[in-house]
């Protein structure tokens, strides 16, 4: 859909959802995972950091958290973890957590020359979490990028309409002399035109089975998929 939407035409793909972060190239009719978190996914790491700081779900945690951190005037060192081409998002959370409620730190007792910690607003760390994590995604991308010898990217998945993401990407494709191809939030949230799509493309090269055969694989893995739509 996205390759569909922006004409891009063989781009290194960030997948950034609520259940899924993953750097994705195609090759050899799979789309082949360069990358990966090894904990939870960048848009869970978002909701749930939404929910301890008790932003609302409405539109969703993810735009609330965006425009909260555009008032951000103060940056928080946060841990950054990217381990060769994968990148973990829980430690982040525990961290930013204990500095959003300070009881929830596992050591309470203060040690008499430790400085009063400072204060920080919602706003700075809304900031703080979406250019540390942010930063780590385009990084493992830059690198997809080289490996494959890239000049596209193609950011799809629910996490993919933030503009800040959009943003920093745009930035190192530039200096990378790339491009950069970003949809909004009419195909980068869950919607069945996407599942719609697939399904056009899956009947048009072949594949076909009565709906009483068919079922749902839950935990089906992006490079699973046998892509017979695809002839390059």
């Amino acid at each position: 859909m996205g390759r569909l939407i922006t004409g891009a035409h063989n781009p290194i793909v960030l997948y950034v959802s609520g259940g899924n972060t993953q750097v994705i190239a195609y090759s050899n009719k799979r789309y082949r995972i360069f990358g990966e978190t090894i904990d939870i996914a960048v848009g869970n790491c978002l909701d749930r950091f939404a929910r301890i700081i008790k932003l609302s779900n409405d539109p969703s945690p993810g735009y609330n958290i965006e425009q909260l951190a555009k008032k951000g005037k103060q940056f928080i060192k946060l841990p950054y973890v990217v381990k060769g081409m994968d990148v973990s998002f829980s430690g982040i959370l525990s961290h930013i957590e204990e500095i959003a409620d300070p009881s929830k730190k596992r050591s309470k007792r203060k040690k008499p020359d430790e400085p009063e910690a400072p204060e920080y607003t919602k706003a700075d760390m809304c900031y703080s979490l979406q250019e540390t994590i942010f930063a780590m995604l385009v990084e493992i991308t830059e690198r997809a990028m080289a490996h494959c010898d890239s000049n596209e990217v193609l950011i799809v998945g629910g996490v993919g309409c933030n503009e800040r993401l959009q943003e920093m990407m745009a930035v190192m494709c530039e200096e990378r002399n790339g491009k950069l191809f970003a949809i909004d939030e009419r195909y980068c949230i869950d919607n069945g035109l996407m599942i719609a799509h697939a399904g056009a493309e899956m009947f048009r090269s072949g594949a076909h089975m009565n709906f009483s055969d068919s079922f749902v694989t839950q935990r089906y893995r992006t490079d699973e998929v046998l892509v017979t739509w695809r002839s390059d």
